[in-house]
């Protein structure tokens, strides 16, 4: 466990089991399969490390035991620290997203990252002068929203005025979907059992629908490549592309 007078700032999620992945996935966990020759995890810790980001904490849970396996030498080239939650060992599966933030949450900063480890965002900055300007806020969550892609044409959300908006199913206004990057107040998940010791399995969507409706939630949408590598078409897809060299240093 990481030492708790240095919290996470960033929660990279890597529980999910990759269904859709298969049989990419029966076994290498899904953030570890290999986009223009490295795990699609790494690039999210690079690029948190670039931007001054370098306590970081992954959950668990298909394969977990491979995760820190594999990153152990790249945290230490980084000098970054790496703390682990895991649903798998601790509680047979993963908790969904919202669960397993809550369970992580002791060991999160006041305001942290969120961010799954199957979407790949060759060209997204996370920094610490974003987390400053978030936590002189007033709102629960910031999220970047990206334009639909064609594997979800009915959107998540609206987005008006740097706010998010929860909007039925079907509305024309919910033209945006959630990238999963995100900035959170430790505040917006206090509604959830503190450490979620009995491994509840909640989901984000409502937590988040809710924080709309109070408009406590901001949004912006992100400008660059984003893909979310849900299936095996989409990664050969990425991998057949020119890789983005540039990005790959720290």
């Amino acid at each position: 466990m990481a030492d708790t007078a240095f919290p996470a700032q960033a929660m990279i999620l890597a529980a999910g089991r990759g269904q859709r992945m298969r049989p990419l996935t029966d076994h290498t966990p899904k953030p570890l399969l290999q986009v223009h020759g490295q795990a699609l995890i790494e690039w999210h810790i690079r690029a948190l490390a670039r931007g001054g980001i370098k306590h970081l904490l992954i959950n668990t849970a298909w394969l977990g035991e491979q995760i820190p396996a594999h990153l152990n030498g790249l945290a230490a080239d980084l000098g970054c620290t790496i703390d682990y939650s895991h649903e798998g060992r601790d509680f047979g599966d993963a908790l969904e997203t919202a669960g397993g933030i809550a369970r992580a949450l002791p060991r999160l900063a006041e305001v942290f990252w969120v961010v799954a480890g199957d979407v790949f965002v060759p060209g997204f900055d996370f920094t610490a002068a974003a987390m400053r300007q978030f936590a002189q806020g007033r709102h629960l969550a910031h999220l970047w929203l990206v334009p639909n892609p064609d594997h979800n044409p009915g959107g998540d959300f609206g987005l008006a005025a740097g706010q998010a908006l929860n909007l039925p199913a079907g509305d024309p206004q919910r033209r945006y979907t959630f990238s999963t990057i995100g900035l959170y107040r430790r505040e917006c998940f206090a509604g959830l059992p503190a450490g979620n010791p009995q491994g509840q399995k909640i989901s984000l969507a409502p937590l988040l629908r809710q924080a709309m409706d109070n408009a406590s939630v901001s949004a912006q949408c992100l400008h660059g490549p984003w893909t979310d590598v849900g299936t095996p078409e989409r990664l050969a897809q990425i991998n057949a592309a020119r890789p983005p060299d540039h990005r790959r240093g720290v």
